[in-house]
């Protein structure tokens, strides 16, 4: 590789129905008047990175790797049953990689005073070693704090922080959130400490309620118990919780969203003064954030007439809740990055091993404790 030249990781997916991940030489960006160079060291492997990357319809038993070295190329047939969905990208190299963070090594005329910041972004193509962006899209990081302590400074914080906003502008006073003991699960069973706002967290492992509990989760209801519906139930009773994020899709052999609004219509009936026969008048609202689960939702209508089962995504709630609330949630990401916001890895890969049948096959499993964070200078 040249020093005009930077390395990126690239996926295709092929008319022959593979999906092909390739290390990609590409020209040194040069920052315009008002942009930065990131010099990239960290960038995570999140749920949201694994569309793109492996897509969701890959068969995992077919990995084939050919080459070595920055010649590697690994190889997935795709489900023939969905290649159909693939037909938009067929045939396009695509850079991958939602978020990140590096150190900015050249800057335009508008953007001198970030040269050796360490700032973190979403910006697309982060599995970079260098990456040109806007310098208004960073958010620069306080002295003493790594790239790899600021790599996922955007979609699990800002998504944490984004319930919170929802619940607000929607008139919710407490929350439900599945998949809890996950890295952003965490976050938010922080969040919530902090700002006094009861959360209630579901888990599906017993390890995952202690290490809940170890950090000050109040309400933890574990859907392998076999009371987990009386325990869902006096949790939402305790609580008031109306709202509910679900980063399963299904879960409980996709069920969950639905448990969830069942358990909240049984909770408002014990609070109702009188019967109705068409359920309680208390809202319930269920989004669907993740796709965890990939079996189909399943809704047995035991909750009445008032509920809402959506989806529901980062980009344009942060659209809704607008710029001042923000760069307001950006500022407190980057002052407690190392608290609330921390995150951990279970290994530091680089471009090659990220491409290695067993790390892919690692990665891909989106299992609590075992995210993977990308080294594009290693």
């Amino acid at each position: 590789m040249s020093a005009n030249s930077s390395k990126e990781i690239r996926s295709m997916v092929t008319s022959e129905g593979n999906i092909e991940i390739s290390i990609a030489y590409v020209d040194m960006p040069i920052p315009g008047d008002d942009e930065v160079l990131i010099e990239v060291h960290a960038a995570p492997i999140n749920p949201s990175d694994l569309g793109l990357l492996l897509s969701f319809a890959a068969d995992l038993s077919t990995i084939n790797v050919s080459g070595s070295g920055d010649e590697t190329i690994t190889s997935i047939k795709i489900h023939p049953a969905l290649m159909g969905a693939m037909k938009p990208r067929i045939d396009q190299s695509m850079a991958v990689g939602n978020e990140g963070s590096g150190v900015v090594v050249d800057a335009g005329t508008n953007a001198k005073e970030f040269i050796g910041k360490t700032v973190g972004l979403a910006g697309g193509a982060m599995y970079s070693q260098y990456r040109c962006v806007p310098a208004a899209n960073c958010l620069v990081m306080e002295e003493g704090t790594s790239p790899a302590e600021a790599a996922s400074s955007f979609v699990n914080p800002l998504t944490a922080l984004a319930f919170i906003e929802t619940m607000k502008m929607e008139n919710h006073t407490a929350i439900v959130h599945t998949a809890a003991a996950s890295n952003l699960g965490q976050m938010l069973v922080k969040i919530c400490k902090d700002d006094d706002i009861p959360l209630v967290n579901i888990v599906r492992k017993q390890e995952q309620v202690d290490l809940l509990k170890d950090i000050g989760a109040e309400h933890i209801c574990n859907t392998s118990d076999p009371d987990f519906m009386e325990s869902l139930v006096s949790a939402l009773v305790a609580t008031g919780a109306t709202l509910g994020f679900d980063a399963t899709g299904g879960g409980n052999n996709g069920e969950l969203p639905g448990q969830i609004l069942a358990a909240m219509e049984v909770a408002a009936n014990k609070m109702a003064k009188e019967y109705s026969r068409y359920g309680s008048d208390t809202y319930k609202q269920v989004y669907i954030y993740g796709g965890l689960d990939q079996s189909p939702t399943i809704l047995k209508r035991s909750y009445g007439m008032s509920w809402g089962l959506g989806g529901w995504l980062l980009t344009p709630m942060i659209g809704r809740i607008g710029m001042e609330k923000f760069q307001a949630m950006r500022a407190r990401v980057a002052k407690e990055i190392k608290t609330t916001f921390a995150s951990t890895y279970a290994n530091e890969v680089s471009f090659e091993e990220m491409l290695q049948p067993e790390t892919i096959k690692s990665y891909a499993k989106q299992a609590t404790g075992q995210k993977y964070l990308v080294n594009p200078q290693k």
